[in-house]
Protein backbone atom coordinates (compact mmCIF):
# COMPACT_ATOMS: atom_id res chain seq x y z
CA UNK A 1 0.00 0.00 0.00
CA UNK A 2 1.36 3.02 -0.88
CA UNK A 3 1.64 6.41 1.15
CA UNK A 4 -1.07 8.04 -0.32
CA UNK A 5 -3.57 5.04 -0.24
CA UNK A 6 -2.72 4.73 3.47
CA UNK A 7 -3.05 8.40 4.12
CA UNK A 8 -6.39 7.96 2.48
CA UNK A 9 -7.85 5.01 4.59
CA UNK A 10 -6.58 6.86 8.09
CA UNK A 11 -8.75 9.91 6.82
CA UNK A 12 -11.45 7.77 6.51
CA UNK A 13 -11.64 6.31 9.48
CA UNK A 14 -11.21 8.99 11.34
CA UNK A 15 -14.41 10.46 9.56
CA UNK A 16 -12.39 12.91 7.02
CA UNK A 17 -13.54 12.18 4.29
CA UNK A 18 -12.35 15.64 2.25
CA UNK A 19 -8.87 14.61 3.48
CA UNK A 20 -8.98 11.74 1.84
CA UNK A 21 -10.71 12.78 -1.27
CA UNK A 22 -7.47 15.28 -1.29
CA UNK A 23 -4.93 12.04 -1.80
CA UNK A 24 -6.98 9.87 -4.13
CA UNK A 25 -9.14 12.26 -5.94
CA UNK A 26 -7.47 11.94 -9.46
CA UNK A 27 -6.45 8.25 -9.04
CA UNK A 28 -8.48 5.48 -10.70
CA UNK A 29 -7.04 2.42 -9.45
CA UNK A 30 -8.95 0.12 -7.55
CA UNK A 31 -7.75 0.91 -4.24
CA UNK A 32 -8.24 4.36 -5.41
CA UNK A 33 -11.77 3.94 -5.97
CA UNK A 34 -12.63 1.99 -2.83
CA UNK A 35 -11.57 4.74 -1.20
CA UNK A 36 -13.24 7.32 -2.96
CA UNK A 37 -16.65 5.33 -2.93
CA UNK A 38 -16.50 5.16 0.95
CA UNK A 39 -15.65 8.79 0.92
CA UNK A 40 -18.43 9.88 -1.34
CA UNK A 41 -20.62 7.75 1.19
CA UNK A 42 -19.56 9.67 4.32
CA UNK A 43 -20.26 12.79 2.19
CA UNK A 44 -23.81 11.33 1.39
CA UNK A 45 -23.24 11.12 -2.63
CA UNK A 46 -24.89 7.19 -2.23
CA UNK A 47 -25.68 6.67 -5.63
CA UNK A 48 -22.09 7.92 -6.27
CA UNK A 49 -20.33 5.86 -4.19
CA UNK A 50 -22.39 2.41 -4.93
CA UNK A 51 -20.63 3.10 -8.83
CA UNK A 52 -17.51 3.52 -7.43
CA UNK A 53 -17.62 0.59 -5.33
CA UNK A 54 -18.46 -1.31 -8.07
CA UNK A 55 -15.63 -0.28 -10.12
CA UNK A 56 -13.22 -1.11 -7.63
CA UNK A 57 -14.63 -4.54 -7.35
CA UNK A 58 -14.38 -5.17 -10.74
CA UNK A 59 -10.58 -3.30 -10.98
CA UNK A 60 -9.82 -5.90 -8.23
CA UNK A 61 -10.34 -8.60 -9.83
CA UNK A 62 -11.05 -12.77 -9.04
CA UNK A 63 -7.67 -12.89 -7.78
CA UNK A 64 -7.87 -10.06 -4.76
CA UNK A 65 -10.80 -11.91 -3.00
CA UNK A 66 -10.18 -9.97 0.41
CA UNK A 67 -10.10 -6.47 -1.34
CA UNK A 68 -13.49 -7.61 -3.39
CA UNK A 69 -14.94 -8.34 -0.36
CA UNK A 70 -13.67 -5.26 1.09
CA UNK A 71 -15.99 -3.35 -1.56
CA UNK A 72 -19.08 -5.97 -0.79
CA UNK A 73 -19.34 -4.73 2.71
CA UNK A 74 -18.79 -1.39 1.87
CA UNK A 75 -21.73 -1.65 -0.47
CA UNK A 76 -23.81 -3.87 2.25
CA UNK A 77 -23.50 -0.69 4.44
CA UNK A 78 -24.37 1.91 1.67
CA UNK A 79 -27.52 -0.33 1.21
CA UNK A 80 -28.23 -0.02 4.77
CA UNK A 81 -27.91 3.45 4.94
CA UNK A 82 -30.12 4.22 1.81
CA UNK A 83 -32.62 1.84 3.50
CA UNK A 84 -32.46 -0.39 0.14
CA UNK A 85 -33.54 -3.59 2.10
CA UNK A 86 -34.34 -5.11 -1.27
CA UNK A 87 -30.34 -5.79 -1.85
CA UNK A 88 -29.59 -9.17 -1.44
CA UNK A 89 -27.57 -9.73 1.85
CA UNK A 90 -26.09 -13.32 0.72
CA UNK A 91 -23.70 -11.42 -0.89
CA UNK A 92 -22.43 -10.02 2.92
CA UNK A 93 -22.32 -13.58 4.50
CA UNK A 94 -19.82 -14.64 2.14
CA UNK A 95 -18.16 -11.59 2.28
CA UNK A 96 -17.42 -11.88 6.14
CA UNK A 97 -16.71 -15.73 5.46
CA UNK A 98 -13.67 -14.65 2.82
CA UNK A 99 -12.72 -11.85 4.96
CA UNK A 100 -12.32 -14.48 8.02
CA UNK A 101 -10.72 -17.17 5.90
CA UNK A 102 -7.86 -14.26 4.80
CA UNK A 103 -7.44 -13.30 8.66
CA UNK A 104 -8.91 -9.45 7.92
CA UNK A 105 -11.03 -9.75 11.98
CA UNK A 106 -11.80 -6.05 11.53
CA UNK A 107 -13.64 -6.08 8.73
CA UNK A 108 -14.61 -9.33 8.95
CA UNK A 109 -16.32 -8.37 12.17
CA UNK A 110 -17.71 -5.18 10.72
CA UNK A 111 -19.74 -7.05 8.29
CA UNK A 112 -21.27 -9.27 11.29
CA UNK A 113 -22.14 -6.45 12.41
CA UNK A 114 -23.81 -4.91 9.40
CA UNK A 115 -26.18 -8.49 9.25
CA UNK A 116 -26.86 -7.68 12.69
CA UNK A 117 -27.80 -3.97 11.84
CA UNK A 118 -29.95 -5.35 8.75
CA UNK A 119 -31.81 -8.00 10.90
CA UNK A 120 -32.90 -5.57 13.59
CA UNK A 121 -34.14 -2.87 11.20
CA UNK A 122 -36.56 -5.78 10.18
CA UNK A 123 -37.32 -7.24 13.66
CA UNK A 124 -35.60 -10.10 13.49
CA UNK A 125 -34.26 -9.72 16.91
CA UNK A 126 -33.01 -13.12 18.04
CA UNK A 127 -30.93 -13.58 14.69
CA UNK A 128 -29.50 -10.35 15.13
CA UNK A 129 -28.94 -10.92 18.57
CA UNK A 130 -27.22 -14.70 17.46
CA UNK A 131 -25.06 -12.77 15.15
CA UNK A 132 -23.82 -9.85 17.25
CA UNK A 133 -22.90 -12.26 19.77
CA UNK A 134 -20.63 -14.08 17.23
CA UNK A 135 -18.46 -10.70 16.39
CA UNK A 136 -15.36 -10.79 17.73
CA UNK A 137 -15.57 -7.09 19.05
CA UNK A 138 -11.86 -6.59 20.08
CA UNK A 139 -11.01 -6.46 16.31
CA UNK A 140 -13.44 -3.70 15.99
CA UNK A 141 -12.19 0.12 16.12
CA UNK A 142 -14.33 2.20 18.03
CA UNK A 143 -16.87 3.31 15.70
CA UNK A 144 -17.66 0.22 15.10
CA UNK A 145 -17.83 -0.97 18.49
CA UNK A 146 -20.09 1.94 18.93
CA UNK A 147 -22.28 0.95 16.16
CA UNK A 148 -22.83 -2.62 17.69
CA UNK A 149 -23.16 -0.95 20.95
CA UNK A 150 -25.95 1.14 19.20
CA UNK A 151 -27.78 -2.67 17.68
CA UNK A 152 -27.73 -4.07 21.36
CA UNK A 153 -29.32 -1.23 22.71
CA UNK A 154 -32.16 -1.52 19.93
CA UNK A 155 -32.57 -5.28 20.46
CA UNK A 156 -32.85 -4.79 24.03
CA UNK A 157 -35.16 -1.60 23.86
CA UNK A 158 -38.01 -3.61 21.43
CA UNK A 159 -37.46 -6.65 24.14
CA UNK A 160 -38.68 -4.15 26.77
CA UNK A 161 -35.00 -4.47 28.39
CA UNK A 162 -33.97 -1.22 29.58
CA UNK A 163 -31.09 -2.16 32.35
CA UNK A 164 -29.34 -4.32 29.28
CA UNK A 165 -30.38 -1.07 26.77
CA UNK A 166 -28.91 1.36 29.20
CA UNK A 167 -25.41 -0.70 29.53
CA UNK A 168 -25.38 -0.65 25.99
CA UNK A 169 -25.73 2.83 25.31
CA UNK A 170 -23.37 3.64 27.66
CA UNK A 171 -20.24 1.20 25.99
CA UNK A 172 -21.57 3.00 22.84
CA UNK A 173 -21.09 6.73 24.08
CA UNK A 174 -17.75 5.32 25.28
CA UNK A 175 -16.58 3.85 21.91
CA UNK A 176 -18.12 7.11 19.99
CA UNK A 177 -15.93 9.26 22.27
CA UNK A 178 -12.92 7.21 21.78
CA UNK A 179 -13.79 7.31 17.73
CA UNK A 180 -14.01 11.18 18.11
CA UNK A 181 -16.54 11.27 14.97
CA UNK A 182 -19.08 13.81 15.97
CA UNK A 183 -22.47 12.30 14.13
CA UNK A 184 -21.57 9.10 15.91
CA UNK A 185 -21.48 10.84 19.12
CA UNK A 186 -24.96 12.74 17.91
CA UNK A 187 -26.54 9.25 16.95
CA UNK A 188 -25.72 7.59 20.24
CA UNK A 189 -27.10 11.01 22.06
CA UNK A 190 -30.31 10.37 20.21
CA UNK A 191 -30.75 6.97 21.07
CA UNK A 192 -30.14 7.93 24.87
CA UNK A 193 -33.08 10.21 24.18
CA UNK A 194 -35.17 7.81 22.43
CA UNK A 195 -34.79 5.39 26.02
CA UNK A 196 -35.51 8.40 28.07
CA UNK A 197 -38.47 9.42 25.88
CA UNK A 198 -42.34 8.80 27.31
CA UNK A 199 -42.52 5.06 25.74
CA UNK A 200 -46.54 4.14 26.26
CA UNK A 201 -49.62 6.01 27.64
CA UNK A 202 -50.98 4.05 30.46
CA UNK A 203 -54.77 4.68 29.77
CA UNK A 204 -57.97 4.04 32.55
CA UNK A 205 -61.55 5.10 32.74
CA UNK A 206 -60.12 7.79 34.80
CA UNK A 207 -57.41 9.26 32.36
CA UNK A 208 -53.84 8.30 31.75
CA UNK A 209 -50.34 8.17 32.19
CA UNK A 210 -47.24 8.80 30.11
CA UNK A 211 -44.69 5.73 31.24
CA UNK A 212 -40.91 5.57 30.27
CA UNK A 213 -39.48 1.90 29.02
CA UNK A 214 -38.76 1.07 32.45
CA UNK A 215 -42.29 2.00 33.78
CA UNK A 216 -43.47 -0.48 30.77
CA UNK A 217 -40.60 -3.23 31.76
CA UNK A 218 -42.39 -2.99 35.39
CA UNK A 219 -46.11 -3.11 34.38
CA UNK A 220 -45.18 -5.90 32.11
CA UNK A 221 -42.90 -7.74 34.82
CA UNK A 222 -46.67 -7.42 36.98
CA UNK A 223 -49.82 -9.75 37.06
CA UNK A 224 -51.30 -7.36 35.27
CA UNK A 225 -53.71 -8.08 31.90
CA UNK A 226 -52.48 -5.89 29.09
CA UNK A 227 -54.24 -4.59 26.41
CA UNK A 228 -51.08 -3.16 24.39
CA UNK A 229 -52.27 -1.27 21.19
CA UNK A 230 -48.46 -0.69 20.31
CA UNK A 231 -47.68 -4.29 19.84
CA UNK A 232 -51.50 -5.07 19.26
CA UNK A 233 -51.78 -7.80 21.65
CA UNK A 234 -53.26 -8.72 24.54
CA UNK A 235 -50.60 -9.66 27.63
CA UNK A 236 -50.19 -11.30 30.54
CA UNK A 237 -46.82 -12.41 32.34
CA UNK A 238 -45.24 -14.59 29.30
CA UNK A 239 -47.92 -15.31 27.76
CA UNK A 240 -49.02 -13.11 24.53
CA UNK A 241 -51.71 -13.15 22.28
CA UNK A 242 -51.20 -11.37 19.25
CA UNK A 243 -54.15 -9.55 17.26
CA UNK A 244 -52.35 -7.96 14.62
CA UNK A 245 -54.61 -9.29 12.31
CA UNK A 246 -57.89 -8.51 14.07
CA UNK A 247 -58.25 -5.23 14.52
CA UNK A 248 -62.03 -5.40 16.08
CA UNK A 249 -61.39 -7.82 18.77
CA UNK A 250 -58.70 -5.15 19.67
CA UNK A 251 -61.00 -2.14 19.91
CA UNK A 252 -63.55 -4.38 21.78
CA UNK A 253 -60.94 -6.03 24.09
CA UNK A 254 -59.43 -2.15 24.81
CA UNK A 255 -62.75 -0.76 24.91
CA UNK A 256 -63.89 -3.09 27.72
CA UNK A 257 -59.82 -2.56 29.58
CA UNK A 258 -60.67 0.96 29.32
CA UNK A 259 -63.70 0.85 31.28
CA UNK A 260 -63.00 -1.94 33.40
CA UNK A 261 -64.00 -3.11 36.30
CA UNK A 262 -67.00 -1.14 35.11
CA UNK A 263 -69.26 -2.67 32.15
CA UNK A 264 -69.76 -0.97 28.61
CA UNK A 265 -72.81 -0.40 26.90
CA UNK A 266 -73.63 -2.58 23.77
CA UNK A 267 -74.16 1.03 21.85
CA UNK A 268 -70.69 2.30 23.00
CA UNK A 269 -68.76 -0.79 21.61
CA UNK A 270 -70.74 -0.78 18.16
CA UNK A 271 -69.11 2.47 17.65
CA UNK A 272 -65.32 1.54 18.73
CA UNK A 273 -65.43 -1.60 17.14
CA UNK A 274 -67.32 -1.12 13.86
CA UNK A 275 -67.66 3.37 13.37
CA UNK A 276 -71.62 2.21 14.03
CA UNK A 277 -73.46 5.62 14.36
CA UNK A 278 -77.06 4.14 14.22
CA UNK A 279 -77.14 0.32 15.05
CA UNK A 280 -79.14 -1.81 13.75
CA UNK A 281 -80.00 -5.60 14.27
CA UNK A 282 -77.47 -6.58 11.93
CA UNK A 283 -74.89 -4.64 13.70
CA UNK A 284 -76.02 -6.26 17.31
CA UNK A 285 -75.80 -9.54 15.67
CA UNK A 286 -72.37 -8.99 14.57
CA UNK A 287 -71.58 -7.78 18.00
CA UNK A 288 -72.50 -10.96 19.30
CA UNK A 289 -70.40 -12.98 17.36
CA UNK A 290 -67.22 -10.85 17.84
CA UNK A 291 -67.47 -10.81 21.51
CA UNK A 292 -67.76 -15.05 21.38
CA UNK A 293 -64.91 -14.66 19.51
CA UNK A 294 -62.89 -12.41 22.09
CA UNK A 295 -64.04 -14.63 25.29
CA UNK A 296 -62.34 -17.54 23.40
CA UNK A 297 -59.27 -16.05 22.35
CA UNK A 298 -59.05 -14.42 25.66
CA UNK A 299 -60.30 -17.12 27.68
CA UNK A 300 -56.76 -17.66 29.62
CA UNK A 301 -56.69 -14.43 30.71
CA UNK A 302 -60.06 -13.18 31.17
CA UNK A 303 -63.74 -13.66 30.99
CA UNK A 304 -66.28 -11.37 29.59
CA UNK A 305 -69.46 -11.13 31.33
CA UNK A 306 -73.02 -9.37 29.65
CA UNK A 307 -74.56 -6.83 32.00
CA UNK A 308 -77.50 -5.24 31.59
CA UNK A 309 -75.98 -2.75 29.55
CA UNK A 310 -73.81 -4.27 27.82
CA UNK A 311 -70.42 -6.47 28.84
CA UNK A 312 -67.82 -6.46 31.43
CA UNK A 313 -64.06 -7.71 31.50
CA UNK A 314 -63.56 -10.18 33.99
CA UNK A 315 -60.31 -10.87 34.87
CA UNK A 316 -59.01 -14.39 35.88
CA UNK A 317 -57.86 -14.50 39.60
CA UNK A 318 -56.69 -10.82 41.23
CA UNK A 319 -55.31 -9.75 38.33
CA UNK A 320 -55.66 -5.99 37.23
CA UNK A 321 -56.30 -4.61 33.93
CA UNK A 322 -53.91 -2.03 32.15
CA UNK A 323 -54.45 -0.55 28.46
CA UNK A 324 -51.09 0.56 26.87
CA UNK A 325 -50.75 2.77 23.75
CA UNK A 326 -48.56 5.16 21.57
CA UNK A 327 -47.94 8.38 23.39
CA UNK A 328 -48.83 10.20 20.27
CA UNK A 329 -51.57 8.15 18.31
CA UNK A 330 -52.00 8.66 15.02
CA UNK A 331 -53.11 6.63 11.82
CA UNK A 332 -50.20 4.20 10.79
CA UNK A 333 -47.76 4.73 13.66
CA UNK A 334 -45.91 1.56 12.69
CA UNK A 335 -44.83 3.51 9.45
CA UNK A 336 -44.17 6.79 11.53
CA UNK A 337 -41.86 4.78 13.96
CA UNK A 338 -39.72 3.63 11.23
CA UNK A 339 -39.29 7.15 9.07
CA UNK A 340 -38.64 8.52 12.77
CA UNK A 341 -35.10 7.39 12.82
CA UNK A 342 -34.49 10.29 10.05
CA UNK A 343 -33.40 8.48 7.31
CA UNK A 344 -35.06 8.55 3.73
CA UNK A 345 -36.97 5.09 3.20
CA UNK A 346 -38.06 3.62 0.42
CA UNK A 347 -41.73 2.13 -0.15
CA UNK A 348 -40.51 -1.57 -0.58
CA UNK A 349 -38.25 -0.91 1.96
CA UNK A 350 -40.69 0.16 4.33
CA UNK A 351 -43.08 -2.98 2.99
CA UNK A 352 -40.12 -5.50 3.86
CA UNK A 353 -39.25 -4.13 7.46
CA UNK A 354 -42.94 -4.24 8.63
CA UNK A 355 -43.85 -7.31 6.71
CA UNK A 356 -46.82 -5.80 4.79
CA UNK A 357 -47.74 -5.62 1.15
CA UNK A 358 -46.23 -2.99 -1.11
CA UNK A 359 -49.68 -1.54 -1.68
CA UNK A 360 -50.87 -1.51 2.18
CA UNK A 361 -47.50 0.22 2.67
CA UNK A 362 -48.46 2.84 -0.30
CA UNK A 363 -52.18 3.60 0.70
CA UNK A 364 -50.56 4.42 4.23
CA UNK A 365 -48.33 6.67 2.77
CA UNK A 366 -50.79 8.47 1.02
CA UNK A 367 -52.75 8.78 4.50
CA UNK A 368 -50.00 10.19 5.86
CA UNK A 369 -49.24 12.62 3.20
CA UNK A 370 -52.51 14.01 3.42
CA UNK A 371 -52.49 14.51 6.87
CA UNK A 372 -48.94 16.35 6.33
CA UNK A 373 -46.85 14.15 8.72
CA UNK A 374 -44.78 11.99 5.86
CA UNK A 375 -42.94 13.41 2.44
CA UNK A 376 -41.66 12.47 -0.24
CA UNK A 377 -38.74 13.01 -2.93
CA UNK A 378 -37.61 11.71 -6.09
CA UNK A 379 -39.46 9.99 -8.55
CA UNK A 380 -39.91 6.13 -9.83
CA UNK A 381 -37.72 3.45 -8.18
CA UNK A 382 -35.87 6.52 -7.13
CA UNK A 383 -38.70 7.83 -4.79
CA UNK A 384 -37.86 7.96 -0.95
CA UNK A 385 -40.28 8.78 1.88
CA UNK A 386 -39.12 11.06 5.38
CA UNK A 387 -41.41 12.08 8.63
CA UNK A 388 -41.96 15.71 8.05
CA UNK A 389 -41.94 16.46 11.72
CA UNK A 390 -42.51 14.05 14.46
CA UNK A 391 -41.11 15.75 17.66
CA UNK A 392 -40.42 13.18 20.28
CA UNK A 393 -42.39 10.61 18.54
CA UNK A 394 -40.87 7.73 20.27
CA UNK A 395 -40.70 3.82 18.74
CA UNK A 396 -39.03 1.33 20.72
CA UNK A 397 -42.61 -0.25 21.27
CA UNK A 398 -44.01 0.69 17.60
CA UNK A 399 -40.65 -1.06 15.44
CA UNK A 400 -41.04 -4.47 13.57
CA UNK A 401 -40.95 -7.31 16.47
CA UNK A 402 -41.03 -11.12 15.61
CA UNK A 403 -43.17 -12.38 19.10
CA UNK A 404 -43.80 -15.84 19.13
CA UNK A 405 -47.40 -16.47 20.64
CA UNK A 406 -48.65 -18.19 23.35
Amino acid sequence: MDMLIAAAARALSSGDPLAALKRVALRNDAPSLALRGIAMAQLGDLQRARELLKDAARAFGPNEPMARARCVVAEAEIALVSRDLGRSFQALGAARATLEAEGDRVNAAHAGYLEARQLLLIGRLDDARAILDSIDTDALPPASRAGCGLVAAGIAMRHIRTGPATAALEAAARAAQDAGIPALIAEVEKARHALAAPAARLVSRNGYELLQLDGVEALIASDALIVDTCRNAVRAGERIIILDSRPVLLALARTLAEAWPEDVSREQLLSRAFGAKHADESHRARLRVEIARLRKIIKPFAAVKATSLGFALKPNGERHVAVLTPPVESDHPEVLALLADGEAWSSSALAIALDVSPRTVQRALEDLTLAGKVRSFGRGRACRWIASNVPGFPTSLLLPLAIATG
